[in-house]
């Protein structure tokens, strides 16, 4: 069917394949720019066989998703192209449920289908890919009950959001936009307050830090710098995987400081204490209320340019559809924001691996010992297989977080010359 595909059609499927074909560029490029031996920072921290295993993990990933990308790709491409979306919206319509019922089964029934085609890729990443190179600590069972727990909270908590922006632009003309956009940033910030209390322990179990030294040295630094620390939380990280990691979570009553236990196992006090200093620093630097604001302005600029497109004709032409819908445009909509998703993505990227410095300039000016960060951050790379010299192209589209060795140079050269 792609010789009735009209402009925007063209401009869609175009889109999809040059993000596609980028990363697999982007992948590529980091391959070959993985040294045959460890940089010299590293070299103590490792023997042979340990970077071996590390350039394997970094290739059977890339390959993997590879395979995992492109076959999801064709799936989505096929199901559009073979006119899937009509038929669906026909099925629908027979159903007789009203413009938001009908949305939300419409939804539902994509992301169900999209589930069903990435879930043997999880699976084969989980109990594969994870098991072969020594992290993977989930069973079956918690496997499987985090799907089951991830479904329910999407129906009692996605679907009544879906609902809403249903009613607006089915119901509240021009407007319909402003709405959406308020109701989704409310959902977002209640979501800070109740996430930490309600919904991760769902997944996980916290329990209040048991060493006693750790808490004392991290309280005191919070007093140092004036944090408003309200508690410190061992999360039980080792039931899913063996990495480590840490996270400041929550706002006001309900901010955390939560430790992985695989994280403070691998690692002594001081890089403890460096490693929740940077995450701290975040919060000083004001990185997660501005990391908040940009996300609410995208997200107005996203169902703005939506209220623009819902409707057009030639939105629904391009997936062959004869019937328009608000919830089908929804669907549509996601499609043709795509592109530009992803070049916001990126200027998040840049934003976020600029916060990350300047987190760890704060830890090493407020801890005075930035050889525990650089400590911390080699022992992260290394327990977790991490590329240590990556594409410049693959870190511009990919990485959150500045690559180890430019933040330890960068934290070397704030450090005082001996």
């Amino acid at each position: 069917m792609l010789e009735s595909l009209n402009n925007i059609g063209w401009i869609i499927l175009g889109a999809h394949l040059a993000d596609f074909g980028l990363h697999c560029l982007a992948d590529r490029l980091n391959l070959r720019a993985m040294p045959a031996s460890p940089p010299v920072a590293f070299e103590p921290m490792f023997e042979t066989r340990d970077y071996q295993r590390t350039k394997d993990y970094l290739s059977i990933n890339t390959r993997f998703g590879w395979m995992a990308g492109g076959i999801e790709l064709a799936a989505v491409l096929a199901f559009w192209l073979a006119g899937g979306f009509p038929v669906l919206d026909a099925w629908v319509r027979t159903l007789d449920l009203g413009p938001i019922l009908s949305g939300l089964v419409f939804v539902g029934v994509l992301v169900v289908l999209h589930t069903l085609i990435a879930l043997p890729f999880s699976v084969y990443r989980t109990f594969v890919i994870e098991e072969k190179f020594g992290f993977n600590r989930t069973s079956w069972r918690t496997f499987v009950m985090d799907r089951i727990k991830g479904a329910v909270l999407a129906c009692l908590l996605g679907a009544p959001l879906l609902a809403g922006i249903l009613f607006f632009f089915q119901e509240a003309g021009s407007w319909a936009w402003v709405y959406s956009w308020a109701a989704v940033v409310s959902f977002m910030v209640v979501m800070q307050y109740v996430a930490p209390t309600w919904i991760m322990p769902l997944f996980n179990r916290f329990e209040p830090l048991g060493d006693a030294a750790l808490e004392t040295a991290i309280r005191r630094y919070a007093d140092a710098i004036d944090f408003p620390l309200q508690n410190v939380f061992v999360m039980d990280g080792s039931k899913r995987s063996g990495k480590g990691n840490a996270f400041f979570t929550g706002f006001g009553r309900n901010r955390r400081i939560v430790l992985f236990d695989t994280l403070i196992k691998q690692h002594d006090r001081d890089e403890l204490v460096a490693i929740i200093a940077h995450e701290m620093g975040h919060y000083k630097k004001h990185h997660v209320h501005t990391g908040l604001i940009a996300a609410v302005a995208q997200t107005g600029v996203m169902f703005f340019v939506l209220s623009l497109c819902i409707a057009h004709p030639a939105l629904f032409a391009a997936f062959y559809m004869p019937q328009p819908s608000i919830y089908a445009g929804l669907v549509l909509f996601g499609l043709l924001y795509a592109p530009v998703d992803f070049f916001t993505g990126i200027l998040s990227m840049v934003l976020s691996r600029r916060n990350e410095y300047a987190a760890d300039r704060f830890a090493i000016e407020t801890t005075s010992n930035g050889e525990a960060l650089v400590s911390a951050l080699k022992k992260l790379s290394v327990t977790h297989l991490s590329h240590l010299a990556p594409h410049p192209f693959y870190v511009f589209l990919n990485y959150s977080h500045p690559p180890v060795l430019s933040r330890i140079n960068a934290i070397r050269n704030q450090l005082p010359s001996p």
